[in-house]
């Protein structure tokens, strides 16, 4: 019986002996992913079944939702995460229905964002683990969001705008809410929510992640980050409604703390001025 794997909705026919997963060009998929290792692990194909193994990676592999440890025997249908990238081990001769990719991939970030608001509201109950750093340039928390932003890329690029929004928005929420209630945001991981926020408004044409933008900053107390800005500005032209008083109430923080301003700061608050003109004219 030949196994495939399914990634990125790509079929790979698996000969029998061992298929490497990683970041190095010399395996036999490689994927470019901070959070993979350079050899992250291998499937062991034979006639009879597949073996998947944990080649010691960083930041483990995890099948159906959970962290395997060593050696893991597969079945048809089992779903893999590989650093942020999700892929598909089926067998037999026929294909799976067209959607049916759609739906392991439903299963899959709901599993995976569950994982991941757990793993960043332990963190953020202890303040040293939510900014201690990974080795790669980042927080655990900022990595935390960092994966399922990527596979909300993923699912914006296939059209599916409320698969993006689902895998996000308990995490963004989250963040909001701790915000609210004084835990120190990690401005990366606010810049990264923020632009999110805004992809997610454009892509459902819903003004309350607009705002969300918006209220997060008031809480940073400091000026929108520049894409995230220039993003506003083709995002508040699509959404339908959009309640001005977040975007006022922010200004009116900007405004205040305007004197302690440098050139940059102030730019930014004028092109967010901008945005306010844009929206009161709608």
């Amino acid at each position: 019986m030949p196994f495939r794997l399914r990634y990125l909705a790509h079929d790979f026919e698996l000969p029998e002996g061992p298929f490497v997963i990683g970041r190095s060009g010399d395996c036999q998929l490689s994927l470019d992913d901070p959070l993979v290792s350079r050899r992250h692990a291998t499937l062991q194909v034979r006639n009879d079944g597949v073996a998947l193994h944990d080649l010691e990676s960083r930041n483990g592999v995890y099948v159906n939702g959970t962290r395997i440890s060593g050696q893991r025997e597969l079945t048809d249908g089992d779903r893999i995460i590989i650093g942020s990238q999700e892929m598909l081990l089926y067998g037999g001769e026929e294909s799976r229905p067209h959607d049916a990719y759609g739906v392991e991939f439903r299963r899959a970030t709901a599993t995976l964002g569950a994982m991941a608001l757990t793993e960043m509201r332990k963190m953020s109950d202890d303040p040293t683990e939510l900014t201690s750093p990974t080795g790669d340039g980042g927080s655990k928390g900022f990595q935390s969001l960092r994966l399922l932003a990527s596979l909300a890329d993923k699912a914006l690029a296939m059209g599916r705008s409320e698969e993006a929004e689902r895998i996000l928005q308990t995490v963004l929420i989250d963040i909001l809410s701790r915000a609210r209630t004084n835990v120190p945001l990690e401005m990366p991981a606010a810049e990264l929510a923020a632009r999110y926020a805004a992809r997610l408004a454009g892509a459902t044409t819903k003004g309350t992640w607009v705002n969300y933008a918006f209220e997060l900053f008031t809480i940073a107390r400091r000026p929108l980050p520049g894409p995230v800005v220039d993003e506003l500005y083709t995002v508040v032209r699509r959404v339908k409604t959009l309640d001005i008083q977040p975007l006022r109430i922010y200004l009116d923080d900007l405004r205040r703390m305007a004197p302690s301003f440098g050139p940059t700061e102030r730019f930014l608050m004028q092109r967010i001025e901008g945005l306010e003109r844009l929206v009161a004219a709608k």
